[in-house]
């Protein structure tokens, strides 16, 4: 498989609440594709991935999300939202602004939240959607039901950040606690640790811990959303079904939440849909297994 020597690149558009930097692939008038990383990663995720689409003739899309690498809020006062909804109207702008009327979405973690959301609620834009560990909406109104202690315990790093010492920790140790969660949530990726480095600058932004912060905490309704975005959250809570062709890979290894036998996710895709648990895998999904997800994204590009 093909591989970037160095990133590609950087663009940079403008949005009604940001100024997105990202990299891009491929000829122009190529099919557009656009690859969204999660927490605690970043573009490099999709290195083996893009240069690959782009030889095969798509426009391929690699954006920075709010609160990474060189992507920048407009306005000083507004919230560092890192709640759910923010992050699809942020997917939405985005394909406005650089007038993309449909693409094809993959995502992973919070990338993978705001593409399953896009297509949920604006079908007509996603020609198709490979989703990282399925349907990635959260059902926000369950959120503080206890769950199985070995889940509980997964979800540490959650709980830290709903507390002032978890802001400070987050704000003083950042690249060295994000590092832990690559070790964590990956633990048989061999080549985790090599490749940090690459991804570690991005976490530099200056509204990297504010926006992660609020995203932990309004996912457990202990911060308030924005005002702006409660319209979406509000259908959102609905649990609405994704209609779109969505072909779901999970890690058999993801230190988050690893993937059940039994495919809890199933009902709420209502068009094609397929499953597949990934030998090996964490959470890193398109990093850790590249062919995997270049041939998901080739069969609904098909």
């Amino acid at each position: 498989m093909a591989t970037l020597s160095r990133p590609a690149p950087l663009l940079y558009v403008r949005t009604p609440m940001l100024e997105v930097a990202y990299e891009t692939h491929g000829p122009v008038e190529g099919e557009p594709v656009i690859l969204l990383h999660g927490f605690p990663y970043d573009p490099r995720g999709y290195d083996e991935i893009a240069p690959v689409l782009a030889e095969r003739g798509y426009r391929v899309f690699v954006p920075y999300l709010r609160g990474y690498g060189p992507t920048r809020f407009i306005n000083a006062q507004v919230i560092r939202s890192g709640q759910q909804a923010a992050l699809a109207k942020d997917l939405l702008d985005f394909m406005d602004a650089l007038a993309i009327p449909q693409a094809t979405l993959a995502g992973f973690d919070w990338g993978g939240r705001a593409a399953c959301i896009v297509a949920a609620l604006w079908p007509e834009r996603v020609r198709g959607l490979m989703t990282g560990d399925g349907y990635n909406i959260q059902d926000i109104a369950k959120s503080l039901k206890p769950r199985a202690p070995e889940t509980e315990h997964r979800l540490w790093y959650q709980y830290y950040f709903h507390t002032q010492r978890g802001v400070d920790g987050l704000t003083a140790n950042r690249r060295d606690l994000c590092q832990l969660l690559w070790s964590l949530w990956s633990p048989s990726w061999v080549e985790g640790p090599s490749l940090y480095g690459k991804t570690a600058p991005s976490f530099d932004n200056p509204d990297f811990v504010a926006v992660v912060i609020h995203s932990y905490r309004h996912r457990f309704m202990y911060a308030p959303g924005d005002p702006a975005l409660e319209t979406i959250e509000q259908a959102l809570a609905l649990q609405p079904p994704i209609s779109v062709p969505s072909i779901s890979l999970c890690g058999a290894d993801d230190g988050v939440g690893p993937a059940p036998e039994e495919d809890d996710d199933a009902e709420h895709f209502s068009g094609f849909y397929r499953r597949r648990i990934l030998k090996g895998v964490g959470h890193n999904i398109p990093q850790e297994a590249p062919q995997a997800t270049l041939d998901a994204l080739l069969e609904l590009l098909a």
